[in-house]
């Protein structure tokens, strides 16, 4: 968390240098790179999501806030909606006090009042956190909020912390859901190099029972933000449970890792959670997904799940050169479900469902045999605007390349490819804006994807600076954004060395959010 603490201070303070060059006039407009179809803040700094969770008709969406000229350090900012597409922002939660920041955490709908906080008539919204106090030895421990207004105003827990600190630097993002076996609350916590299980009947008094990590996965770089849920096997009865692990890593300059999430799938017996995956799984290839969590109390075993659209590595950077007034966004929401592959166990990504409520004008794609170069945009008129892709490919003859490319009349772009040799998706934003602001923002990302030789599915979420695909039936993600002199305006799908078939597809403008 020190390196949260680090790129909020250059967001606050230190304006990144850039590269002697005349700047264009985009990049003093404060709003020229606002998402449309995404979650942002009206102000200040976003980072991780926090407290995610549906009730009484509303998504909450929690997020760490940092106000420029207001309290020092992070607070829970707010927002809430009723259909994940369309957001209301509402007054900060969460701010900070004499016990420390208000780091990420969870929320729950204790709605069987077993707190004893609210009523069994009116049951209250809990929110645990982590205080960080950046003067005392042990500088985190676990804390509580509620809410018995449906989240419009919060109170602390006159009994803070719930949890003291066992001896370790790194100590928090408790997230908290309802264990129905058990019949009681269950906690997983970052603590050192594993994640920590709790036990609690009331969410006020907590057990440790065990814990996850040790040997296992990536550990590059600080553990954060856990998840933990169970889900349903597509297609089966049988049950599993995923953990979500947040790695970030600042210091030694690895580019893939700076901050990404990882998952396993396993099981858990009310005590232990345990996997035998044998391979690190990361849950996007892309550079900007980040300590993402998934919506507690949501009906039908959906999976909702957001995570922070930007990267502690150079997110600073973005607001000094090119955001200015605000920075940070949200993913867009993605429901994820866990599939049984002959590799094993794996989590596929789509879009939710509710993405076509934002469905405009439509462009049905036309199959079409790609030799070299086919401009898809020349077919409709908002290529400018914020768009959903969806292509399917005839994965029985490929080239050695193919792939999508946006661009503008500068030749700043960012494309998306596979490569039929080395059987890898790629990424690749080298050239996808128009200023240096920070050295290791240009970047090509890779996910290994062996192609059975059936069709394969592309879908492309595009906003005004982010780039989402979702290929190969959700198995593959990139989630990367851009900043480019002008918009993109052409789109070209293209191949190398040999045609491509495009069987079939569509192109929907997407109407904005705000």
């Amino acid at each position: 968390m020190m390196n949260k603490i680090i790129v909020i201070v250059l967001f606050l303070i230190a304006p990144h240098l850039l590269d002697a060059q005349v700047v264009s006039d985009i990049y003093k407009k404060t709003e020229a790179f606002r998402p449309k179809v995404h979650f942002s803040p009206k102000q200040d700094w976003m980072s991780d999501p926090n407290g995610l969770v549906y009730y009484a008709g509303e998504y909450h969406l929690f997020y760490q806030h940092v106000i420029k000229g207001g309290p020092d350090g992070p607070h829970w900012g707010h927002a809430v909606s009723k259909d994940l597409m369309h957001w209301e922002h509402l007054p900060v939660a969460l701010a900070p006090d004499s016990l420390g920041y208000i780091f990420s955490g969870s929320c729950v709908a204790d709605l069987k009042n077993t707190s004893g906080l609210g009523t069994a008539e009116n049951p209250p919204m809990l929110a645990i956190f982590t205080y960080h106090d950046p003067k005392a030895q042990l500088k985190q421990t676990q804390a509580l909020a509620y809410s018995v207004d449906k989240g419009r105003t919060w109170k602390k827990y006159a009994g803070n912390p719930i949890i003291k600190n066992p001896g370790l630097e790194d100590f928090r993002n408790p997230k908290v859901l309802w264990n129905e076996k058990t019949n009681s609350w269950l906690m997983a916590l970052a603590a050192g190099k594993v994640i920590q299980f709790y036990s609690s009947p009331d969410c006020l008094h907590w057990t440790v029972l065990n814990d996850f990590g040790e040997g296992k996965g990536n550990h590059i770089g600080t553990w954060e933000c856990p998840d933990l849920f169970p889900v349903k096997v597509a297609g089966t009865n049988e049950m599993k449970w995923v953990l979500l692990v947040s790695v970030v890593d600042l210091t030694n300059g690895i580019d893939r890792l700076a901050t990404a999430t990882q998952y396993f799938i396993g099981d858990f017996d009310g005590k232990s959670f345990t996997s035998d995956q044998k391979d690190t799984l990361w849950l996007d290839h892309g550079k900007d997904n980040y300590a993402g969590n998934i919506f507690n109390n949501v009906s039908g075993g959906r999976r909702i799940f957001v995570g922070w659209m930007q990267s502690h590595q150079y997110g600073g950077a973005v607001h000094n050169a090119i955001t200015h007034t605000w920075a940070g966004a949200a993913t867009f929401p993605r429901e994820l479900s866990v599939i049984k592959t002959a590799e094993g166990y794996r989590i596929k990504t789509q879009p939710v469902s509710e993405l076509s409520n934002l469905y405009g004008d439509e462009f049905k794609v036309k199959k079409t045999v790609v030799d070299t170069v086919f401009n898809l945009s020349s077919g409709f008129s908002f290529a400018k605007s914020p768009v959903d892709i969806r292509l399917v490919f005839d994965g029985k003859h490929l080239p050695a390349k193919y792939g999508i490319r946006f661009k503008n009349k500068l030749n700043e772009h960012i494309t998306v490819y596979y490569d039929s040799n080395t059987q890898q998706f790629f990424a690749d934003r080298t050239n996808a804006t128009g200023i240096k602001f920070h050295g290791r923002y240009a970047s090509v990302q890779k996910a290994s994807y062996k192609s059975k030789g059936k069709d394969i599915d592309w879908h492309i979420l595009i906003d005004v600076a982010s780039l989402e695909l979702f290929a190969a039936n959700g198995e593959v993600v990139f989630t990367d954004t851009f900043y480019p002199t002008e918009p993109f305006d052409r789109i070209e799908v293209f191949s190398e060395k040999g045609p491509v078939v495009l069987k079939s597809g569509s192109v929907h403008r997407l109407k904005p959010i705000n």
